[in-house]
């Protein structure tokens, strides 16, 4: 079962609706997030409400490249199995 969980993050398709709890829980992710300026990942507070908060929110408050940030994130599982060939 918890194999089939880990094929769902993998295979999940990142939308500005997507929680940074369910993003962070794709491999890779936490550093496309740092790459691309997202400061959540370590702001104290944002730990309180990291289940709430969706990353075209974040962008927004932000000012950041929202289509960047998704197609970066939605690019990690092509690339990961590029790199496995």
């Amino acid at each position: 079962m918890a194999a089939a969980a880990e094929d769902n993050i993998k295979n999940m398709k990142v939308t500005s609706n997507t929680t940074l709890a369910k993003i962070i829980e794709k491999k890779g992710a936490g550093e496309i997030l740092v790459k691309n300026g997202v400061p959540c990942l370590s702001c104290p507070m944002a730990s309180f409400e990291v289940d709430k908060l969706k990353i075209g929110e974040v962008c927004k408050m932000y000012g950041l490249d929202l289509k960047k940030i998704l197609k970066d994130l939605n690019g990690t599982k092509k690339e990961h199995a590029k790199s496995e060939s």
